[in-house]
């Protein structure tokens, strides 16, 4: 009796246990410069954890796992922990959302957690870091603008380098990116990053060029440039020694900024503006060219009118042709050959008109003017067309065709009967009543039909609430599927597939091995795939992959690779389906 007694204390423990799952910061204030812990603890073995999005801090480190059990006096405990090292990225009141969990099919999540960033703060420095008598490190970020008082519409080049010495790029990110309110404008593609030698401020150093962009002012006056903000991982000399004799490196972050840049854009001059200047500004020739110039009856032209050189190419319009009015003009179809680079926009556009003629004559298309503002002299340019005779050979003459046209005063004949309709369709009035009806009927025997098929639903759903193997080997089937699913949207980025992936895998093992996070050594693993029949080379695969889902997700990978994964894992996974008995 008293071990019978016992046993049931202990169920009854096991019962009453309740699930506790709860987030943990360092510190509720902290600088901008300054990182931050938060663990995310619980009392029970959870699966498919996720973490929260950490919006508004960028991440150090993490997650890294710990996991302890123990049992003490006939009670045990167990406690599992997710760790980040994270740092924020701007000022002010941030919040930590919850992170969640699933245990024994409920979703479990923390408490959001409220963090306050402040101004940078001092922070000492272990002298030991930096070796004595070493060059001062250099990392900054500066932009390079061709000509800070430009005429308006003249191109002008922002160049962003970023000088250092001393130091390790190890890679970075855009935190704010440059605005060019009130300019056209548009970025010049860089193929690959080069480093260069090259000095700053008297100091040789070397430096890499990151972003090109042609501008057009569109705005007189002072314009500004919005500075671009980068966060830079950086490597320094430590001044500490392996045992090799190699210098220790130190992995950092640095945020640099080019600064805000005022342009002081002049105005085009008043005083010489032909009335035919549209905006061109540059060096341009103008042309326009009829596809012929005699035509027969119900035929057509194209009159193309273009201008061609260098200058704003996309930002001014052309003169349109006036023709007379036995000419048909429709409307024109306009055409851009236009490249762009730090010299600016280069090339031709155009707009072509269709011209139909509608009687028989000849025809003057009057001279057109076409004006820009030549930036090399300084002053306005005309260029005129010469006038095009168009010669009709045959068709109506305008006297001819005003004497076949109807009267005005003619009144058409009109069928003032036509809406009346010449067949009657009749129609009952009398109403079909509803007793007897096949309304009726059917709404008289259908409780005689639905009653025992919800008697059958629910005995088969009672059927399966009570198999709880079944069940919880269902739910990690379509856990699998799920996060399999997740992982293939997500394969331009590559963390979060690799956190799908590995959750997909998992899924699968305890789905077809019937086994908990907690079993999943290695060891156990392979020992329970082969017992099931599985083919040794493609457990080794899987495992391999298991693992390397960890490592991949901090590691270089290329987009390539990240497809070479999922079409691997794909493959596993449906072998190991055919393999397992």
């Amino acid at each position: 009796m008293k071990r019978y007694l016992i046993l049931f204390l202990l169920t009854f423990q096991g019962l009453m246990a309740q699930v506790q799952f709860e987030a943990k910061v360092s510190k509720n204030t902290l600088g901008l410069n300054e990182r931050l812990r938060i663990d995310f603890i619980m009392n029970v073995d959870g699966d498919n954890f996720e973490q929260p999005a950490f919006e508004g801090f960028r991440l150090v480190a993490g997650p890294s796992q710990q996991i302890s059990q123990s049992w003490i006096n006939g009670r045990s405990s167990f406690q599992k922990i997710y760790s980040y090292i994270i740092q924020p990225e701007r000022k002010g009141a941030l919040l930590i959302k919850p992170a969640a969990i699933e245990y024994n099919g409920q979703v479990y999540k923390t408490s959001p957690i409220k963090v306050t960033v402040t101004n940078a703060v001092a922070q000492e420095r272990d002298p030991s870091d930096r070796p004595p008598g070493s060059p001062n490190e250099l990392l900054t970020l500066v932009a390079e603008i061709s000509k800070t008082n430009p005429y308006l519409n003249e191109p002008i080049t922002a160049v962003y380098k970023l000088y250092f010495n001393n130091i390790g790029v190890t890679g970075f990110k855009e935190l704010a990116k440059p605005k060019y309110n009130d300019f056209w404008n548009q970025n010049i593609d860089i193929k690959q990053l080069a480093i260069e030698e090259g000095s700053f401020q008297g100091q040789r150093c070397y430096y890499v060029i990151l972003k090109k962009t042609i501008l057009y002012p569109q705005k007189s006056g002072k314009l500004t440039i919005e500075p671009l903000s980068l966060d830079i991982g950086i490597q320094v000399a430590s001044g500490k020694i392996n045992m090799f004799g190699q210098v220790i490196p130190i992995d950092d972050n640095r945020v640099v900024s080019a600064g805000a840049k005022t342009i002081n854009v002049k105005p085009l001059p008043e005083a010489g503006k032909p009335e035919s200047f549209t905006g061109a500004v540059g060096k341009l020739n103008f042309t326009v060219t009829p596809s012929k110039t005699t035509l027969k009856n119900g035929e057509g032209l194209d009159l193309i009118v273009s201008a061609q050189g260098t200058g704003n190419m996309k930002l001014f319009t052309l003169p349109k042709p006036v023709v007379p009015n036995a000419l048909e003009m429709y409307d024109p179809v306009h055409d851009e050959s236009v490249t762009t680079s730090l010299a600016g926009m280069s090339g031709r556009i155009s707009d072509k008109y269709t011209i139909v003629p509608q009687y028989r004559g000849k025809y003057a298309i009057k001279p057109m003017q076409f004006s820009y503002f030549d930036l090399s002299s300084g002053t306005y340019k005309t260029i005129t067309s010469k006038e095009i005779m168009i010669d009709v050979l045959d068709g109506p003459t305008p006297a001819e065709a005003n004497t076949g046209a109807p009267s005005k005063n003619a009144t058409a004949q009109t069928d003032h009967f036509v809406n009346i309709k010449s067949k009657t369709v009749l129609a009952s009035i009398a109403k079909k009543e509803f007793y007897g009806s096949d309304l009726y009927l059917g709404l008289l025997f259908a409780p005689f039909i639905i009653i025992p098929l919800i008697i059958l639903a629910k005995k088969k759903k009672e059927a399966m609430d009570s198999d709880v193997t079944g069940n919880r080997i269902r739910m990690n089937n379509k856990l699998a599927k799920k996060y399999l699913s997740q992982a293939k949207k997500h394969l331009n980025n590559k963390e979060p597939f690799y956190i799908a992936l590995e959750k997909a895998m998992h899924n699968f093992l305890k789905a077809k091995l019937h086994i908990e996070t907690s079993e999943m050594s290695k060891d156990n693993i392979r020992e329970l795939l082969l017992s099931r029949n599985a083919n040794a080379e493609t457990v080794q695969n899987f495992i391999d992959l298991t693992e390397n889902c960890e490592f991949a997700r901090y590691a270089p990978a290329s987009s390539a690779s990240i497809q070479q994964d999922y079409n691997k894992a794909v493959l596993i996974i449906s072998e190991l389906e055919k393999q397992i008995v």
